[in-house]
């Protein structure tokens, strides 16, 4: 329940009821804030009132007039039409803490977006209106606030700044909220008997600022490149986090107050039961979006985890137009990129993909079947979850609950006279056993697996119970990869502080590298990179190609260690020299390989 100022001074004693009620018939006539009314007519001291909210809300209160001179680098921090919209004025930065002055602390979205904004944490204090008033027109001049314009809208002045050469920084909510062109979702019909509380998180997730907090998280993540976005509650607080370039960030902390709120609204947009939050759940959104004049259409696909404190939800951002169906851009060495086209190019046999959750596997895939894709084959995928379309190829989403699961659609592909076969990831026998004997009877079979590397591949199988010669007859090859973030390319320069030698030699360089020189690359940080240093990510590569040795060690079951070092005799590029290769060429760095690969 809203608590108003005007009753909070009556309880407080600090006015009567009847000078309330004489202020309110007041505020009517004249506007503006009850306090400022409540001061204005004599009622009390301004400066009380102020006093009062910095003891009711736990902050501390100030008088602008008597505040030192703020440095104009801390003034810079937010922008003059934010700082007008909100009445905020920054006052000063301690490290990563901003503290900014307002005459309403209750106002806990202009926090949000002040956080959002500007990467900081938030301190407030409380002052006077008339006092934000003065120090805003001291500090940034003028009164009329600049707006950003619509695409292709004329300028209404020279400082108008259009959506195009603004930077991802400076935008603010309501530019973001103005660029959310339609929601492909509807709300969900929930019924009376579900639960006594659904209606309560209904009404609470339509609330205006739950809405337009959940269209700039999902519309900023666009902005910044995100792979994925977790909402994410806990005991005192919940926070958002971004997925960017594959390392988390973490972007706001909304009032944990709003937690229901925020949740029940991503689970209306996926059409999900909001009512139901003790079961996990999956779903999807579909979002058109204005982005500097070009309409974008991104889907995302939900997923709700019940935790100790509450549902987390992470929403995987699936943007046709970043997939890169270009085998020679994803990141292959000429070596290994001869290897993979060689194999795929084959009539029959098993293509394996391997590597974690998010390290480039489908979208090698999806690479592969797209240069395969011409009129004369039929392509047939069963994937879990379909993440992007092709035309030409038959794509088949897997229904767990109805019983169509990878090795079900694997049966009925082949009784629909296929030629290449995609299987989103081969989980258990049933499924390996199915894709194993299709790859023997004339089919090409794609699919990934969960393996650190690609001789481990081979141990996998057998683990799950295929015969040692089911495994070396129809296995042509094992990609494993990795997925490093790339060298920012406008900030990128030699690296002041160049790795000795015998550095170099221990994370997997040879002697002859090292001793012909090697300059390692670096990014400084700028605005395109968001002063990271990186932009983008390039793909590790590890290409295992079967050869009749190998098949040999199979069947006589060597280790994974044997069938790594006879690989690598036969041209394997592991992924470490997969990844120095890429240092050397100055596209990543030392500490990503390190990072994401082993020796």
């Amino acid at each position: 329940m809203v608590v108003r100022l005007g009753d909070m001074l009556v309880k407080s004693r600090l006015i009567t009821l009847e000078q309330l009620n004489e202020a309110l018939a007041a505020q009517k006539k004249t506007g503006g804030k009850i306090g400022t009314v409540v001061a204005r007519l004599g009622f009390c001291a301004e400066q009380d009132i102020i006093s009062f909210l910095g003891l009711q809300f736990g902050v501390p209160s100030a008088d602008l007039d008597q505040w030192p001179a703020i440095d104009p680098s801390v003034i810079a921090l937010i922008p003059a039409d934010m700082a007008r919209r909100y009445k905020i004025l920054p006052l000063q930065r301690n490290g990563n803490v901003l503290t900014i002055a307002t005459n309403d602390p209750t106002d806990i979205f202009a926090v949000d977006d002040v956080r959002f904004h500007t990467g900081y944490n938030v301190d407030l204090v409380v002052v006077s209106e008339i006092g934000i008033a003065n120090a805003l027109e001291r500090y940034y001049g003028g009164t009329a606030a600049v707006r950003l314009k619509e695409p292709g809208a004329g300028a209404s002045s020279a400082s108008a700044p259009s959506f195009s050469n603004v930077p991802d920084e400076a935008l603010n909510l309501k530019a973001m909220e103005e660029e959310l062109v339609d929601l492909g979702s509807e709300f969900e019909t929930i019924d009376d008997e579900q639960s006594v509380n659904a209606d309560s998180l209904m009404k609470g997730s339509e609330d205006a600022p739950v809405v337009r907090l959940v269209n700039m998280v999902l519309i900023d993540a666009i902005r910044k490149g995100a792979s994925d976005i977790h909402i994410e509650p806990y005991e005192k607080h919940m926070r958002i986090r971004y997925r960017i370039d594959g390392l988390l960030q973490e972007v706001m902390r909304p009032n944990i107050k709003l937690k229901d709120p925020i949740l029940s609204r991503v689970k209306i947009l996926s059409k999900l039961n909001i009512a139901e939050r003790r079961l996990p759940q999956d779903g999807r959104i579909k979002l058109r979006v204005n982005l500097s004049g070009t309409i974008k259409v991104i889907d995302y696909r939900v997923s709700v985890l019940p935790t100790l404190f509450g549902e987390k939800i992470v929403l995987r951002l699936l943007d046709s137009e970043k997939l890169m169906l270009d085998l020679t851009k994803l990141g292959f060495e000429p070596e290994s990129l001869a290897m993979w086209n060689r194999q795929i190019a084959k009539p029959y046999g098993m293509v394996l993909v391997t590597g974690p959750t998010g390290s480039g596997k489908t979208n090698t895939l999806y690479s592969s079947i797209a240069s395969l894709n011409t009129e004369d084959v039929n392509i047939m995928t069963a994937e879990d979850p379909v993440e992007f379309n092709f035309a030409g190829i038959n794509q088949v989403q897997m229904k767990d609950q109805i019983g169509l699961n990878f090795a079900a659609a694997l049966r009925s592909f082949l009784r629909q006279d296929p030629n290449i076969i995609l299987v989103g990831e081969i989980r258990d026998f049933e499924t390996a056993e199915i894709a194993i004997k299709a790859s023997l009877t004339g089919h090409l079979v794609l699919s990934t697996l969960h393996t650190n590397d690609a001789p481990s591949t081979i141990t996998r199988l057998m683990n799950m119970g295929i015969e040692p010669f089911l495994v070396a007859t129809s296995v042509n090859i094992i990609c494993a990869q990795r997925l490093v973030r790339r060298i920012c390319a406008k900030c990128k320069a030699p690296d002041p502080h160049q790795p000795p030698p015998e550095s170099l030699l221990k994370v997997g360089f040879t002697t002859g590298e090292v001793n012909k020189g090697i300059t390692v690359m670096k990014g400084k940080g700028c605005e395109t990179c968001g002063k990271r240093g990186y932009k983008g990510r390039v793909g590790l590569y590890e290409a295992l190609e079967i050869s009749e040795t190998l098949k040999d060690m199979i069947l006589t079951g060597a280790s994974a260690i044997e069938l790594r070092e006879q690989g690598v005799k036969e041209g394997m590029i592991t992924l470490r020299r997969s990844g120095c290769r890429k240092v050397l060429d100055g596209v990543t760095t030392m500490e990503e390989i390190i990072r994401e690969t082993v020796l």
